[in-house]
């Protein structure tokens, strides 16, 4: 059996994207976070930022000619291989949330898909204990990881043009906080009060990979 391989992409001219194989997990993210450390320190990198499987590099230097890309490649690749999964003690955050009514809109939705109660909806999802795998969409917003697979829902056919900031939602396999208003394809359960990005603060954002959340059942409206 052929083993999977990253794949790699230029950004145009100024960073690259590199895709880890295999399914997204816990573990892969922590080799994710391992490969940020160390090529944030290569000299020709300005930023390393880790995504859901996968690490965008900007550069400081960009590889000149088809040999220096090919060399980065290369070395990026044997990074990869020999990256040991970066396990991060973060913080433990607890989030009230009201799941349904005016702030959980697709409550019904998230039901008729999976034939679940509200109430076994709520139960499930508000039991794992989250891990933040990235940050990203938008300032603040944390894509989490361990979402039970009996609530997946596909994201919504026609996006919703907007959804207030502390939405929690549902996508696919993946559940999620907005951390500011804006246009949304998932589907939103519930919502909290807390605040996730603030520019005067350092940083600016309340969480950070490797944090942990946990959703407490502040009330359910029908």
């Amino acid at each position: 059996m052929i083993a999977q391989r990253p794949s790699l992409s230029l950004l145009g001219t100024t960073a690259l994207l590199f895709e880890a194989p295999g399914e997204m997990n816990l573990t892969s993210q922590q080799r994710i976070w391992a490969l940020a450390h160390e090529t944030q320190a290569w000299p020709e990198i300005r930023e390393a930022v880790p995504g859901m499987n996968n690490l965008m590099l900007t550069f400081l230097r960009p590889p000149r000619g088809l040999g220096a890309l090919e060399a980065l490649e290369a070395r990026l690749r044997d990074a990869w291989d020999a990256a040991v999964a970066l396990p991060r003690e973060g913080r433990v955050v607890e989030l009230p949330v009201v799941y349904g009514g005016a702030g959980g809109p697709h409550m019904a939705d998230v039901v008729a898909h999976t034939g679940l109660s509200v109430e076994r909806i709520v139960e499930l999802h508000s039991a794992p204990l989250y891990p933040v795998y990235a940050l990203g969409s938008h300032p603040g917003y944390c894509y989490l990881g361990g979402m039970d697979a009996r609530i997946a829902t596909p994201r919504r056919k026609v996006p919703v043009l907007s959804i207030p900031g502390g939405a929690v939602s549902i996508g696919g396999a993946q559940t999620g906080v907005s951390a500011s208003a804006g246009p949304s394809g998932w589907n939103t359960i519930g919502s909290t009060a807390m605040s996730f990005f603030d520019p005067a603060q350092d940083p600016p954002a309340t969480l950070q990979p490797g944090d942990m959340i946990r959703f407490r059942v502040e009330g359910i409206v029908r």
